[in-house]
């Protein structure tokens, strides 16, 4: 079993930055991959990004690629979300998940452990 606990969300204004941590533990060597999704007011969760466990693969979605970056520090066994330019529409809650296996980065169902999500508010 892997746990995931996602921190780091909070309001604040268009514009400005934030960055979110996702500390993984338990069974962390069979972590293929992980990724953060969010789910607006409303909508259904969404793909923003993922990053090979142990590999150098990354990949963001179009929507917020140039202005959040993934990256993992596995000495902390922590995945980050730094989010830059922040716009009213990534107002979300922020959800870290693992995967033990892939088949598509973007989808929902690869992932098999989920944290209880972190809320981020954008005010204009």
């Amino acid at each position: 079993q892997v746990q995931v606990v996602e921190s780091g969300g909070g309001l604040v204004q268009a514009g400005d930055s934030l960055r979110l941590s996702c500390a993984a533990a338990g069974s962390t060597f069979s972590i293929y991959a992980m990724a953060w999704f969010r789910q607006p007011p409303g909508k259904e969760r969404e793909f923003v990004a993922a990053i090979d466990w142990s590999l150098g693969g990354i990949y963001h979605a179009g929507s917020v690629k140039g202005r959040f970056t993934i990256s993992k520090d596995l000495n902390k066994n922590t995945v980050y979300l730094q989010m830059n330019s922040l716009k009213r529409e990534d107002t979300a809650v922020y959800y870290c998940a693992a995967a033990r296996r892939v088949m598509a980065y973007d989808l929902v169902s690869t992932y098999d452990y989920w944290g209880q999500g972190t809320q981020v508010t954008v005010s204009s």
